[in-house]
């Protein structure tokens, strides 16, 4: 019988529950996931979200499933309905293959618990080697700006480039952290803010339109974001308003820096052209919901362009910062990506 916990996910009696990070931080809310269709509405509604989450929880609730008697053929078909749950985080893609793989076993009962709790397992292990390979890039004295939220809520581990910014305040080199709010959802606002002030790091919550003044202030040292994908020639989809802060980077050199696992790497996709790019509901950007209610302030039927995601291109990135090393624009250039990476070997 499955028994575990990370931050955002239990396992208990065999059944799956998930924290609600849209209640966050107000509220700690966790609600059950005994279902795909449960599971599918709480990735779309992003109480359970992050690329890596999303990946390990669709993994463990095929394995619960199976421990609880589906049988081998209706797990096939909840296990092609949760691969189109979340088009762009290609994590949820790749964890789902090696779960298909577990299933096509004799003893898939057996094979699928195990593979599920060895994601899990891994994806704190890649957490952990990020953070050391990210951290190294971290000069004494630095104040950084980050996007989204990429730490513990988003992972089975310390998160991504939350991870890294977490180790770095350990090790005294973090002087503040500037946080966007990140829209539509504020997960920068209600997460991030949230997990820097558990783990005791300085921090000041800013909007996104406000990057730009900072910068010109020369009051950032580098930027670090997260991805959804990473495409073969080092495109990177992530929470939209990352491009921008790219761009932003670039005119005023500023590093800008992507922490990822080597999982979040599609070699299948030549380049962001062909990340499918999820949209989301108007109501997300005419007005805001949460834990106090609904507050409308566009006009009613306003039109309304909501993608979840953009796309920075690879030539606005100085750093891949992976499990496996640190990824250079000249090893991008050179076709890295373009090959499955695997977490045994440095890159």
């Amino acid at each position: 019988m499955l028994t575990f916990s990370t931050t955002s996910l239990r396992v208990r009696e065999n059944q799956l529950w998930i924290l609600d990070q849209q209640a966050l931080p107000q509220q700690q809310r966790w609600h059950p996931a005994q279902t795909v269709a449960q599971l599918v509405d709480h990735i779309r509604a992003l109480r359970v979200r992050g690329a890596p989450l999303i990946g390990l929880s669709a993994s463990l609730l095929l394995a619960l499933l199976a421990e609880n008697g589906q049988p081998r053929a209706q797990l096939e078909r909840d296990l092609a309905v949760l691969r189109a749950a979340r088009p762009t985080a290609v994590n949820l893609m790749n964890n789902l293959s090696r779960m298909a793989q577990a299933l096509a076993q004799s003893d898939f009962v057996t094979a699928m618990g195990q593979e599920a709790l060895r994601l899990v397992e891994e994806d704190r292990a890649l957490c952990d080697a990020i953070a050391r390979h990210g951290a190294a890039l971290v000069k004494p004295g630095s104040r950084l700006l980050t996007h989204c939220n990429t730490g513990g809520l988003a992972t089975a581990g310390t998160g991504t480039a939350l991870g890294v910014i977490a180790l770095a305040h350990r090790q005294g080199n973090i002087a503040q952290v500037w946080v966007d709010e990140t829209r539509p959802l504020l997960q920068g606002g209600r997460l991030t803010a949230w997990e820097l002030g558990e783990l005791g790091v300085p921090y000041r919550l800013i909007c996104d339109a406000m990057a730009a003044d900072l910068m010109a202030r020369g009051q950032v040292d580098a930027v670090w974001v997260g991805a959804d994908r990473i495409a073969a020639n080092g495109d990177v989809a992530n929470k939209i308003g990352t491009y921008s802060l790219a761009v932003l980077a670039r005119w005023h050199r500023v590093p800008f820096y992507v922490a990822a696992p080597h999982t979040t790497c599609d070699a299948s996709c030549p380049s962001g052209d062909a990340i499918p790019i999820e949209q989301r509901d108007a109501a997300e950007v005419t007005g805001v919901t949460g834990s106090f209610g609904q507050c409308r302030w566009a006009p009613d039927g306003a039109d309304v362009y909501n993608p979840a995601f953009d796309v920075t291109p690879a030539a606005l990135i100085d750093g891949w910062v992976l499990d496996t090393g640190i990824v250079t624009p000249q090893q991008v250039g050179e076709g890295l990506f373009s090959r499955p990476l695997r977490s045994e070997g440095a890159v």
